[in-house]
Protein backbone atom coordinates (compact mmCIF):
# COMPACT_ATOMS: atom_id res chain seq x y z
CA UNK A 1 0.00 0.00 0.00
CA UNK A 2 1.42 3.29 -1.36
CA UNK A 3 0.75 5.41 2.68
CA UNK A 4 2.43 8.90 1.79
CA UNK A 5 -0.82 8.52 -1.27
CA UNK A 6 -2.99 7.05 1.89
CA UNK A 7 -2.28 10.26 3.79
CA UNK A 8 -2.68 13.08 1.09
CA UNK A 9 -5.89 11.74 0.19
CA UNK A 10 -7.40 11.75 4.15
CA UNK A 11 -5.62 15.10 4.96
CA UNK A 12 -8.14 17.22 2.94
CA UNK A 13 -7.57 20.76 2.54
CA UNK A 14 -11.96 21.91 3.28
CA UNK A 15 -12.45 25.57 2.58
CA UNK A 16 -13.13 26.15 6.70
CA UNK A 17 -10.19 24.85 7.18
CA UNK A 18 -8.34 26.86 4.33
CA UNK A 19 -10.10 30.11 6.31
CA UNK A 20 -9.09 29.25 9.36
CA UNK A 21 -5.53 28.96 8.37
CA UNK A 22 -5.86 32.41 7.04
CA UNK A 23 -7.28 33.47 9.79
CA UNK A 24 -4.82 32.48 12.21
CA UNK A 25 -2.11 34.26 9.60
CA UNK A 26 -4.11 37.77 11.10
CA UNK A 27 -3.65 37.96 15.17
CA UNK A 28 -6.29 40.70 15.23
CA UNK A 29 -9.26 38.78 13.18
CA UNK A 30 -12.28 37.50 15.51
CA UNK A 31 -13.04 35.46 12.56
CA UNK A 32 -16.10 37.55 11.48
CA UNK A 33 -14.85 36.57 8.22
CA UNK A 34 -14.97 32.98 8.38
CA UNK A 35 -18.33 33.08 9.98
CA UNK A 36 -19.48 34.88 7.16
CA UNK A 37 -17.80 32.62 4.17
CA UNK A 38 -19.12 29.24 6.13
CA UNK A 39 -22.46 31.08 5.37
CA UNK A 40 -22.40 31.71 1.61
CA UNK A 41 -21.06 28.01 1.91
CA UNK A 42 -23.84 26.63 2.80
CA UNK A 43 -26.10 28.69 0.69
CA UNK A 44 -23.77 27.65 -2.15
CA UNK A 45 -24.64 24.01 -0.99
CA UNK A 46 -28.08 24.57 -0.93
CA UNK A 47 -28.56 26.07 -4.80
CA UNK A 48 -26.49 22.74 -5.71
CA UNK A 49 -28.56 20.69 -4.66
CA UNK A 50 -31.47 22.74 -5.86
CA UNK A 51 -30.06 22.53 -9.64
CA UNK A 52 -29.00 18.94 -9.11
CA UNK A 53 -33.38 18.29 -8.35
CA UNK A 54 -34.52 21.35 -10.08
CA UNK A 55 -36.49 19.18 -12.87
CA UNK A 56 -37.75 17.03 -10.13
CA UNK A 57 -38.77 19.51 -8.17
CA UNK A 58 -40.72 21.50 -10.42
CA UNK A 59 -38.15 24.26 -10.24
CA UNK A 60 -37.72 24.68 -13.70
CA UNK A 61 -39.80 27.26 -15.67
CA UNK A 62 -40.69 31.01 -15.18
CA UNK A 63 -41.72 32.88 -12.00
CA UNK A 64 -43.61 34.54 -14.27
CA UNK A 65 -41.99 38.37 -12.50
CA UNK A 66 -38.76 40.12 -14.00
CA UNK A 67 -35.36 41.09 -11.93
CA UNK A 68 -34.04 44.91 -11.86
CA UNK A 69 -32.09 44.41 -15.18
CA UNK A 70 -35.54 43.22 -17.02
CA UNK A 71 -34.91 39.71 -17.22
CA UNK A 72 -37.48 37.26 -16.69
CA UNK A 73 -37.01 35.32 -12.83
CA UNK A 74 -36.41 31.78 -13.50
CA UNK A 75 -38.01 29.91 -10.30
CA UNK A 76 -34.72 28.56 -9.59
CA UNK A 77 -33.98 32.49 -9.54
CA UNK A 78 -36.21 32.90 -7.06
CA UNK A 79 -35.29 30.16 -4.52
CA UNK A 80 -31.60 30.98 -4.84
CA UNK A 81 -32.32 34.33 -3.94
CA UNK A 82 -34.16 33.76 -0.96
CA UNK A 83 -31.45 31.05 0.29
CA UNK A 84 -28.48 33.54 -0.15
CA UNK A 85 -30.76 36.27 1.49
CA UNK A 86 -31.88 34.20 4.68
CA UNK A 87 -28.48 32.78 4.83
CA UNK A 88 -25.85 36.21 4.69
CA UNK A 89 -29.09 37.97 7.42
CA UNK A 90 -28.31 34.79 10.00
CA UNK A 91 -24.66 34.63 9.73
CA UNK A 92 -25.42 38.14 12.03
CA UNK A 93 -21.86 39.66 10.12
CA UNK A 94 -23.45 41.23 7.05
CA UNK A 95 -25.03 44.94 7.42
CA UNK A 96 -25.90 45.46 3.58
CA UNK A 97 -27.05 42.55 0.76
CA UNK A 98 -27.65 43.81 -2.51
CA UNK A 99 -28.66 41.06 -4.98
CA UNK A 100 -29.33 41.26 -8.45
CA UNK A 101 -32.95 40.26 -8.17
CA UNK A 102 -33.90 43.01 -5.99
CA UNK A 103 -34.52 46.63 -6.84
CA UNK A 104 -33.38 47.81 -3.86
CA UNK A 105 -30.46 47.28 -1.38
CA UNK A 106 -31.47 45.40 1.87
CA UNK A 107 -30.39 46.57 5.14
CA UNK A 108 -29.92 44.29 8.30
CA UNK A 109 -32.05 45.12 11.07
CA UNK A 110 -29.44 46.24 13.93
CA UNK A 111 -29.64 43.04 16.54
CA UNK A 112 -27.99 40.99 13.49
CA UNK A 113 -26.10 43.78 11.51
CA UNK A 114 -22.33 43.21 11.36
CA UNK A 115 -19.69 44.77 9.23
CA UNK A 116 -19.67 43.42 5.90
CA UNK A 117 -21.52 44.36 2.66
CA UNK A 118 -22.40 41.56 0.45
CA UNK A 119 -23.28 41.87 -3.17
CA UNK A 120 -24.15 38.86 -4.90
CA UNK A 121 -25.96 37.52 -8.35
CA UNK A 122 -27.51 34.08 -6.88
CA UNK A 123 -27.96 32.65 -10.06
CA UNK A 124 -26.12 33.35 -13.00
CA UNK A 125 -26.72 32.08 -16.27
CA UNK A 126 -30.20 31.56 -15.18
CA UNK A 127 -31.33 31.29 -19.22
CA UNK A 128 -29.21 27.87 -19.48
CA UNK A 129 -30.78 26.06 -16.56
CA UNK A 130 -33.75 24.32 -18.81
CA UNK A 131 -30.89 23.07 -20.96
CA UNK A 132 -28.64 21.81 -17.99
CA UNK A 133 -25.84 24.38 -19.26
CA UNK A 134 -23.44 25.44 -15.84
CA UNK A 135 -24.58 28.04 -14.12
CA UNK A 136 -23.38 29.69 -11.24
CA UNK A 137 -23.82 32.25 -8.27
CA UNK A 138 -20.84 35.34 -7.80
CA UNK A 139 -20.22 37.12 -5.03
CA UNK A 140 -18.36 40.20 -3.65
CA UNK A 141 -17.93 41.49 -0.31
CA UNK A 142 -17.01 45.14 0.89
CA UNK A 143 -15.97 46.35 4.74
CA UNK A 144 -18.92 49.07 6.11
CA UNK A 145 -17.08 51.61 7.90
CA UNK A 146 -19.84 52.47 10.36
CA UNK A 147 -22.13 49.43 10.35
CA UNK A 148 -24.93 51.57 13.11
CA UNK A 149 -25.19 54.48 10.25
CA UNK A 150 -25.06 52.46 6.56
CA UNK A 151 -26.57 53.99 3.71
CA UNK A 152 -26.30 53.22 -0.36
CA UNK A 153 -23.21 55.29 -0.57
CA UNK A 154 -21.27 52.87 1.55
CA UNK A 155 -22.00 49.94 -0.99
CA UNK A 156 -21.00 52.20 -3.59
CA UNK A 157 -17.65 51.67 -3.86
CA UNK A 158 -14.66 51.08 -5.80
CA UNK A 159 -14.18 47.06 -7.15
CA UNK A 160 -10.14 47.48 -5.43
CA UNK A 161 -12.19 47.96 -2.46
CA UNK A 162 -13.20 44.50 -2.08
CA UNK A 163 -12.09 42.26 0.66
CA UNK A 164 -13.14 39.42 -1.04
CA UNK A 165 -14.74 37.41 -4.10
CA UNK A 166 -15.76 34.76 -6.07
CA UNK A 167 -18.04 32.47 -7.64
CA UNK A 168 -19.72 29.08 -7.42
CA UNK A 169 -20.11 26.72 -10.60
CA UNK A 170 -23.20 24.45 -10.42
CA UNK A 171 -22.30 21.82 -13.53
CA UNK A 172 -20.69 18.26 -13.88
CA UNK A 173 -19.36 19.60 -10.54
CA UNK A 174 -20.20 21.81 -8.16
CA UNK A 175 -16.81 24.20 -7.52
CA UNK A 176 -16.31 27.02 -5.42
CA UNK A 177 -13.65 29.56 -6.68
CA UNK A 178 -12.75 32.22 -4.07
CA UNK A 179 -9.69 35.06 -3.64
CA UNK A 180 -9.08 37.33 -0.78
CA UNK A 181 -6.24 39.33 -2.82
CA UNK A 182 -3.43 36.67 -1.87
CA UNK A 183 -4.55 34.11 -4.87
CA UNK A 184 -6.89 32.15 -6.35
CA UNK A 185 -8.69 28.80 -4.94
CA UNK A 186 -10.81 26.32 -6.10
CA UNK A 187 -12.55 23.90 -4.19
CA UNK A 188 -14.72 21.09 -5.50
CA UNK A 189 -17.59 19.99 -3.35
CA UNK A 190 -17.38 16.28 -2.43
CA UNK A 191 -21.44 15.04 -1.71
CA UNK A 192 -20.24 12.27 0.09
CA UNK A 193 -18.50 14.59 2.75
CA UNK A 194 -20.61 17.60 2.45
CA UNK A 195 -17.30 19.33 2.38
CA UNK A 196 -15.85 21.78 -0.35
CA UNK A 197 -12.00 20.49 -1.04
CA UNK A 198 -9.47 22.15 -2.30
CA UNK A 199 -8.57 20.88 -5.73
CA UNK A 200 -7.40 23.70 -7.51
CA UNK A 201 -4.81 25.71 -5.24
CA UNK A 202 -2.93 29.02 -6.14
CA UNK A 203 -4.96 29.19 -9.77
CA UNK A 204 -2.96 30.77 -12.52
CA UNK A 205 -4.35 31.62 -16.00
CA UNK A 206 -1.92 29.92 -18.63
CA UNK A 207 -0.21 32.96 -20.33
CA UNK A 208 -1.12 32.15 -23.45
CA UNK A 209 -4.39 30.67 -24.81
CA UNK A 210 -6.42 29.39 -27.41
CA UNK A 211 -9.63 30.11 -27.05
CA UNK A 212 -11.75 33.13 -27.52
CA UNK A 213 -14.98 33.87 -26.02
CA UNK A 214 -17.61 36.62 -27.60
CA UNK A 215 -21.27 36.78 -28.38
CA UNK A 216 -21.05 37.02 -32.19
CA UNK A 217 -24.53 37.40 -32.31
CA UNK A 218 -23.64 41.49 -31.58
CA UNK A 219 -21.54 41.58 -34.04
CA UNK A 220 -22.91 44.22 -36.52
CA UNK A 221 -22.81 46.38 -33.24
CA UNK A 222 -19.13 45.60 -32.50
CA UNK A 223 -16.88 49.27 -33.17
CA UNK A 224 -14.02 48.90 -35.53
CA UNK A 225 -11.30 47.57 -32.90
CA UNK A 226 -13.36 44.71 -31.49
CA UNK A 227 -14.57 43.42 -34.86
CA UNK A 228 -10.77 44.14 -35.61
CA UNK A 229 -9.85 41.98 -32.90
CA UNK A 230 -12.20 39.30 -33.24
CA UNK A 231 -11.42 38.47 -36.66
CA UNK A 232 -7.40 38.26 -36.02
CA UNK A 233 -8.55 35.74 -33.22
CA UNK A 234 -10.13 34.00 -35.83
CA UNK A 235 -7.63 34.62 -39.35
CA UNK A 236 -4.17 35.22 -37.18
CA UNK A 237 -1.85 37.33 -40.10
CA UNK A 238 1.26 36.01 -38.05
CA UNK A 239 1.31 32.39 -39.19
CA UNK A 240 -0.01 31.29 -35.95
CA UNK A 241 -3.49 29.29 -35.61
CA UNK A 242 -6.39 30.61 -35.24
CA UNK A 243 -8.43 30.71 -32.04
CA UNK A 244 -11.35 28.24 -31.08
CA UNK A 245 -14.27 29.97 -30.05
CA UNK A 246 -16.16 28.72 -26.96
CA UNK A 247 -19.13 30.69 -25.76
CA UNK A 248 -21.45 29.27 -23.11
CA UNK A 249 -23.12 32.44 -22.21
CA UNK A 250 -23.12 31.88 -18.71
CA UNK A 251 -20.21 34.47 -17.08
CA UNK A 252 -19.26 31.89 -14.18
CA UNK A 253 -18.54 29.10 -16.54
CA UNK A 254 -16.65 31.03 -19.18
CA UNK A 255 -14.51 32.64 -16.89
CA UNK A 256 -14.19 29.60 -14.93
CA UNK A 257 -12.43 28.13 -18.55
CA UNK A 258 -10.59 31.18 -19.03
CA UNK A 259 -9.01 31.01 -15.41
CA UNK A 260 -8.17 27.24 -16.38
CA UNK A 261 -7.13 27.10 -19.99
CA UNK A 262 -6.41 30.81 -20.61
CA UNK A 263 -7.86 32.54 -23.40
CA UNK A 264 -9.75 35.97 -23.46
CA UNK A 265 -13.58 36.62 -22.47
CA UNK A 266 -15.33 39.67 -23.41
CA UNK A 267 -18.32 41.17 -23.23
CA UNK A 268 -17.55 44.67 -24.82
CA UNK A 269 -20.05 47.65 -25.35
CA UNK A 270 -21.71 48.22 -29.09
CA UNK A 271 -24.23 50.43 -30.57
CA UNK A 272 -27.26 49.13 -28.69
CA UNK A 273 -25.13 49.87 -25.44
CA UNK A 274 -22.49 52.66 -26.32
CA UNK A 275 -21.47 52.70 -22.51
CA UNK A 276 -21.56 49.03 -22.01
CA UNK A 277 -23.58 47.08 -19.63
CA UNK A 278 -23.06 47.78 -15.66
CA UNK A 279 -23.53 43.71 -14.95
CA UNK A 280 -20.19 43.37 -17.13
CA UNK A 281 -18.14 46.28 -15.69
CA UNK A 282 -17.09 47.93 -12.31
CA UNK A 283 -16.68 51.20 -11.79
CA UNK A 284 -16.76 53.71 -9.47
CA UNK A 285 -20.36 54.08 -8.42
CA UNK A 286 -20.67 50.52 -8.60
CA UNK A 287 -23.92 48.61 -6.90
CA UNK A 288 -24.37 45.46 -8.34
CA UNK A 289 -22.03 42.89 -7.74
CA UNK A 290 -20.99 41.30 -11.55
CA UNK A 291 -18.91 39.71 -13.74
CA UNK A 292 -16.43 42.10 -13.89
CA UNK A 293 -15.58 41.47 -10.06
CA UNK A 294 -14.13 38.26 -11.57
CA UNK A 295 -11.37 40.21 -13.39
CA UNK A 296 -10.69 42.94 -10.75
CA UNK A 297 -10.07 40.74 -8.13
CA UNK A 298 -9.45 37.05 -9.26
CA UNK A 299 -7.80 37.59 -12.21
CA UNK A 300 -5.04 39.36 -11.55
CA UNK A 301 -4.08 37.44 -8.50
CA UNK A 302 -4.86 34.38 -10.57
CA UNK A 303 -2.36 35.72 -13.47
CA UNK A 304 -0.98 38.39 -16.01
CA UNK A 305 -3.73 40.30 -17.52
CA UNK A 306 -1.64 42.18 -19.49
CA UNK A 307 -3.80 40.13 -22.72
CA UNK A 308 -6.96 40.49 -21.46
CA UNK A 309 -9.60 43.01 -22.42
CA UNK A 310 -11.14 45.02 -20.25
CA UNK A 311 -14.52 47.48 -20.95
CA UNK A 312 -15.77 49.60 -18.24
CA UNK A 313 -18.80 51.77 -18.14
Amino acid sequence: MDHAAEAQRTDLMTITRHALNEQGRHPESRGDFTILLSHIVLGCKFVASAVNKAGLAKLIGLAGVTNVQGEEQKKLDVLSNEVFVKALVSSGRTCVLVSEENEEAIFVDAPLRGKYCVCFDPLDGSSNIDCGVSIGTIFGIYMIKEKDNATLEDVLQPGTDMIAAGYCMYGSSCTLVLSTGNGVNGFTLDPSLGEFILTHPNIKIPKKGKIYSVNEGNAQNWDAPTAKFVEKCKFPQDGTSAKSLRYIGSMVADVHRTLLYGGIFLYPADKKSPNGKLRYAVADSLFFMHPRLIIDICIPVGGDMSWYLQYSV
